[in-house]
């Protein structure tokens, strides 16, 4: 008799823990709920500058402060996927999830970092982060590329797209500036 009462108090803990996580998560969305909606992923996005990486996405945080992640808009959730580089910007392509678009005008950034919340690696060049502008809040958007070779000529050709000016036009920060674990 002990021991059910002991397994049942165990599941009971464990049934609140879950429920608390999630009111949680909810409650966090709310607070972020005065950000812009995404922008809508044009219907055609030309001509790709470089391959598209594929890889996770792992998740989108305020600017400089890699641990704050937005999960407004299922921005917060992480999924396999591919990102691509066009004229008109930048299309993170989740498996299961809405794309995340971001016009080449709000773009700010492409660098890596050593992580982002939700994936911690042992690399500075361990998550490609986008660093965009949402309605005038500066996020970044982390990606985890399965080929590094692949992510580094991502970011020179995302580079070279905002030095010519169509970018947000903010010099690259380097990846220990961006607030992630060193």
């Amino acid at each position: 008799m002990e021991r059910t009462v002991l397994v049942v108090l165990l599941v009971v803990l464990c049934v609140l823990a879950a429920f608390g996580l999630l009111v949680g998560w909810r409650h966090r969305a709310s607070r972020q709920s005065h950000l812009a909606e995404i922008p809508t992923t044009p219907g055609d996005l030309g001509p790709d500058l470089v391959e598209p990486v594929t890889g996770m996405y792992v998740s989108t945080t305020t600017s400089g402060t890699w641990q704050d992640r937005i999960v407004a808009q299922g921005l917060g959730r992480r999924a396999n996927g591919a990102i691509r580089l066009s004229a008109e910007g930048v299309c993170i392509e989740r498996d299961g999830e809405s794309d995340i678009f971001v016009p080449v005008g709000n773009l700010l950034t492409v660098t890596t970092a050593p992580g982002v919340a939700g994936k911690v690696m042992g690399m500075a060049n361990g998550v490609l982060i986008v660093r965009w502008s949402l309605g005038g809040v500066s996020v970044d958007s982390g990606f985890r590329s399965n080929d590094t070779a692949a992510q580094d000529d991502f970011i020179d050709a995302a580079q070279v797209l905002i030095a010519k000016g169509q970018g947000g036009g903010r010099p690259a920060d380097s990846p220990s500036t961006n607030g992630a674990p060193s």
